[in-house]
């Protein structure tokens, strides 16, 4: 079934259960995929759709980071619990250990030195990483790892 279609059945099955947080969580991530479908003027792809809810992923955990400067703990936990659903729709998330060594290996293609080619380094583990689960962030922060030590 395609992704956009089991996130709509899944949302009616949670509006049937009665789960509040489910049910508003999907009806976000219902209304953000409209908006994209509109956008596009056809409907999304399996990858189109994988790459919105990574989006909407990327934005919860940058709100997380405004909240606890904030100390406002009840809109982190709700934002992690949207995280969590918006997660069982994405592939299981890329490990320290491949991005490290996706990095290392980039680092070696690219033959960088220094931290001046990280644009280049990110580049290739992007694309060696691509269709994965990747947290871009951790990924700079691996990059800057190796080639501020390299």
């Amino acid at each position: 079934m395609p992704l956009a279609k089991q996130i709509v059945a899944d949302l009616t099955v949670a509006m049937k259960a009665q789960d509040a947080g489910r049910t508003s969580t999907l009806r976000m991530v219902k209304a953000a995929m409209m908006n994209r479908q509109i956008e596009k003027g056809s409907e999304l792809d399996d990858d189109e759709m994988q790459k919105l809810l990574r989006s909407l992923v990327k934005q919860r955990r940058d709100s997380i980071e405004q909240y606890e400067k904030a100390g406002r703990q009840e809109l982190v936990d709700k934002e992690k619990a949207e995280i969590d659903v918006i997660e069982t729709y994405l592939p299981q998330a890329v490990s320290q250990d491949e991005i490290e060594q996706a990095v290392a290996a980039a680092i070696a293609e690219t033959g960088a030195t220094s931290i001046k080619d990280m644009g280049k380094v990110m580049k290739t583990v992007q694309a060696a990483l691509a269709g994965k689960n990747a947290d871009g962030r951790l990924i700079s922060e691996v990059v800057k790892a190796k080639l501020g030590t390299a």
